[in-house]
C-alpha cells in the first residue's frame, strides 16, 4: 500500500472519517461527504474554529460542517445579510457612516449615524439596492492586516465610528471582509458569495444610541431578516405578522390591562383594573401553592441601607443596575434591587437547628433595577417588577433534593399557566464571580445532578452564572415557538458566608448553610407580557379578568341584569354587566372583541325563568342555562384551571 502525502484524514464529529486532497477547501470537503450537505453548507468548523468555506486545509484535522438549520449557521448567515444591507445603504447614502451590524435572536440589524431619518419607503429602496448586489453574484473574501493598516483604511474611507473600535482593539491584526466596493471590520465567517441570500425583508427602523449609552449621537437602527428560499421567508413574516397581532402591548391597550404613564417614568407600569384583576389571580394561585409546598410567607421594605448591599457584594458587582442613594438621617439607603438580602436579615432573628431545615422563605417582591430607556420594552423590560422570590436555607446533604423539589415546582406551575415546551440551561462560573473553586465546582455538580435524577435534557451555558454562584435557567416556548426567559434557580454559598448565617448542627457547632435563590415565574410583569402574547389575549378561564359579560336586550331589563351581575358577583364569579343604551349586536361584538370567555344574554323569557341564553366569544350558538347553572359552571372550570 503507497502512502499517498497528499492525502488528509478529517475526522467527523461522529468519529467516522473522510479522505481529501491536500489544500481543498471547507467547501470541497463538505462535498466529499455528502453533496446535499455541500449545497446546506454556510461555513465550516476547523478543529472546532468556525472558518469560511472557502478556507483550505493544509493537515488532519477534526471537520465540521455548519448549515443554517444550525443557531450557528443561522448567525453567520444573518450577519452576512447585515452586510448585503451595510453595502446597499453605502451606495444609497454615500454620507452614512457604519457602525455595528451583528445577527441576533430574530434576523440581523446593523446601526447607521445618518444625517436623514429613514422611512418605510426609504427600507424599500434598500431592499431593491440589495437584490441588484444579490444579482451582481460578488464574492464575499476575507483579508487581514495589521490593526495600524485597517486605522488607516477605515480613516481614508471616513468611517470614524470602525476606526474608534480598532483603536479600542487588543492584537496586532484584525481581519476584513471585502464584497465589490464593501469592506468591513469582521471576525467572519461569512457566506461565500452575495447569490447566497436568496430572500429577505428589511422589517423596521428605529433609534439606538452608539454602544447603546444616552449620552452617545442616536442613530438609526435597521432590522431585517434572510433565508435561503423564499418560502421560508414568507413563513417567517407570516409568523412576524401573527406576532404583530399578538403583542402584548397592543393587546394591554386594547383590553384595558395596563399602561404607561410619561408623568409617571419610563418602565413603570400602570395596571388598570382587568389588568390588576389577572396579577391577583396570578399572585393568589403562586401564593397557595407555595404555601402548600411549605414555604413560609415574608414581606420586607423597598429599601435598606447601604451596608446591607455592601456586605451582600451588590455594591461591588451590581451599582451599575442600582438607583442612586438617597439620603435618610445622614445615611445612604438605596431602593432595593434585589430581596435576598434583607429576607437573609430574617433569617438571622432566630437560632436554627440542623432539625429545622430547610427553611423556605417566599414572597412576591418588587424590585427595581437601572434600564437604559432604549431597552425598555413594554411588560417584558421594566424599571420596577415583581418577583415570585424564594430563597431555600438547606444543609448541603439537602441541596440535591431541593433542587430537585424546585424543578418539579416550576414543570407544574408553567404547565398550569399552559407552557407545557422549554429547554433548560445549566450556566457555569463566570468571569467576574467571588468565591471558592471548591464551593463552585459543589453547587455546579448539586445542579447537574438534580437534572439528571429527573431525566432532564439541558444545555451547558459556559460563563453565564451570576456572580455568587451558578445556575439552572428554564425558558418556556410560547404558541409562536418563541423562546423566553422565565424561571432560575441558583445555588450560593457565597451571601450565607458574607452575612455569617448558621446553624447548630447535630454536634452542637455552628455550620453554614447553602443557599438556593429562586424563581419560578420570573418577573410577573415579564410573564404576565408573555402570558397575553401566548394566549393572543384569550385567556383560558380561571385567568380571565371578566369571566362572563352579561348583555340587557332593552333598558327595561337594565336593572335585573344588573342584580344578576351582583349575584355572580357575590359567588366570586367575575362578572360584568352592559347595559348601555346600544343594539345587541353592537355589545356582543364588543364583548368579543374584549375577549370575555362566556357572553350572557338577558331578554324577558329569561327574566321571568332566571335564565341566562350563555355563549362563548367563539361560538354562535347560544344555550339556555339557569343562574345556579352558570355559576356552578364557571366554578369547577375554574377549579380545573380551564
Amino acid at each position: 500500500m503507497v502512502n499517498n502525502v497528499n492525502t488528509l484524514t478529517l475526522t467527523l464529529p461522529d468519529g467516522s472519517n473522510v479522505s481529501i486532497e491536500k489544500g481543498r477547501t471547507g467547501y470541497d470537503a463538505a462535498g466529499a461527504i455528502s453533496k446535499g450537505l455541500q449545497k446546506a453548507a454556510v461555513a465550516v468548523k476547523i478543529n472546532g474554529i468556525p472558518m469560511d468555506l472557502s478556507a483550505r486545509i493544509e493537515d488532519n484535522v477534526s471537520f465540521e460542517v455548519i448549515t443554517i438549520e444550525s443557531s450557528e449557521g443561522k448567525n453567520i448567515f444573518w450577519h452576512s445579510a447585515s452586510h448585503l444591507m451595510a453595502q446597499a445603504v453605502k451606495r444609497l447614502y454615500p454620507e452614512a457612516r457604519y457602525t455595528i451590524g451583528p445577527a441576533i435572536d430574530s434576523g440581523f440589524y446593523y446601526d447607521f449615524d445618518m444625517p436623514e431619518s429613514l422611512s418605510v419607503e426609504d427600507l424599500e429602496k434598500i431592499e431593491s439596492e440589495m437584490k441588484k448586489i444579490v444579482d451582481e453574484d460578488l464574492e464575499i473574501v476575507r483579508e487581514e492586516m495589521t490593526r495600524d493598516d485597517a486605522i488607516r483604511l477605515f480613516e481614508s474611507m471616513g468611517e470614524s465610528y470602525k476606526v474608534e473600535m480598532l483603536r479600542e482593539m487588543d492584537g496586532a491584526s484584525v481581519s476584513l471582509y471585502r464584497q465589490g466596493e464593501f469592506v468591513d471590520l469582521c471576525r467572519g465567517p461569512h457566506l461565500p458569495r452575495t447569490s447566497c441570500i436568496k430572500a429577505f425583508k428589511l422589517t423596521s427602523v428605529a433609534g439606538a444610541y452608539w454602544r447603546g449609552d444616552e449620552k452617545n449621537k442616536m442613530l438609526q437602527r435597521i432590522y431585517g431578516i434572510a433565508f435561503p428560499d423564499p418560502k421560508e421567508l414568507k413563513k417567517y413574516l407570516d409568523l412576524l405578522e401573527e406576532a404583530r397581532q399578538r403583542d402584548h402591548r397592543k393587546l394591554g391597550r386594547e383590553l384595558d390591562l395596563f399602561s404607561f404613564d410619561n408623568e409617571v417614568g419610563a418602565g413603570l407600569p400602570l395596571w388598570h383594573p382587568k389588568g390588576a384583576m389577572l396579577r391577583h389571580l396570578i399572585e393568589k394561585f403562586s401564593i397557595a401553592e407555595h404555601i402548600k409546598r411549605g414555604y413560609k410567607l415574608l414581606t420586607i421594605p423597598h429599601i435598606a441601607r447601604a451596608d446591607l448591599y455592601r456586605t451582600s457584594g451588590h455594591l461591588d458587582f451590581y451599582t451599575e443596575n442600582m438607583y442612586a442613594p438617597i439620603k435618610i438621617d445622614n445615611q445612604d439607603y438605596y431602593i432595593k434591587p434585589m430581596n435576598c438580602p434583607t429576607q437573609i436579615r430574617i433569617f438571622k432573628t432566630s437560632i436554627w437547628s440542623y432539625r429545622d431545615l430547610p427553611f423556605r422563605a417566599f414572597e412576591m417582591g418588587t424590585v427595581y433595577r437601572y434600564e437604559r430607556s432604549g431597552v425598555l420594552h413594554g411588560l417584558t423590560r421594566v424599571r420596577g417588577f415583581t418577583q415570585d422570590d424564594a430563597h431555600i436555607f438547606c444543609r448541603e446533604d439537602q441541596v440535591r433534593d431541593e433542587i430537585k423539589n424546585v424543578l418539579e415546582f416550576v414543570f407544574y406551575m408553567l404547565a398550569t399557566f399552559g407552557f407545557t415546551e422549554r429547554n433548560v440551561y445549566l450556566s457555569t462560573r463566570p468571569e467576574k464571580s467571588v468565591g471558592s473553586d471548591e464551593h463552585w465546582e459543589l453547587a455546579t455538580a448539586a445542579l447537574r445532578e438534580s437534572l439528571d435524577a429527573l431525566n432532564v435534557p439541558y444545555e451547558v451555558d459556559p460563563g453565564e452564572g451570576v456572580f455568587y454562584g451558578p445556575k439552572i435557567d428554564i425558558k418556556i416556548k410560547d404558541a409562536l415557538g418563541r423562546e423566553w426567559q422565565c424561571s432560575t434557580i441558583q445555588v450560593d454559598f457565597n451571601l450565607p458566608e458574607r452575612f455569617d448565617v448558621f446553624y447548630i448542627g447535630k454536634d452542637g457547632q455552628r455550620h453554614r448553610p447553602i443557599m438556593i435563590h429562586r424563581a419560578l415565574l420570573g418577573s410577573l410583569e415579564r410573564f404576565i407580557g408573555i402570558l397575553i402574547e401566548h394566549y393572543a389575549g384569550r385567556f383560558p378561564l380561571w385567568l380571565a379578568p371578566v369571566q362572563v359579560m352579561l348583555i340587557n336586550i332593552n333598558d327595561e331589563l337594565a336593572e335585573y341584569t344588573r342584580d344578576v351581575t351582583s349575584r355572580l358577583l357575590q359567588e366570586e364569579v367575575r362578572a360584568e354587566c352592559d347595559i348601555r343604551s346600544e343594539t345587541l349586536g353592537y355589545k356582543v361584538r364588543d364583548a368579543i372583541a374584549k375577549k370575555v370567555p362566556y357572553i350572557g344574554v338577558i331578554g324577558a323569557r329569561e327574566a321571568e325563568s332566571d335564565m341566562i341564553a350563555l355563549r362563548t366569544f367563539s361560538d354562535k350558538n347560544s344555550v339556555s342555562v339557569k343562574v345556579g347553572e352558570l355559576i356552578d359552571r364557571i366554578k369547577k372550570e375554574s377549579a380545573e384551571k380551564k
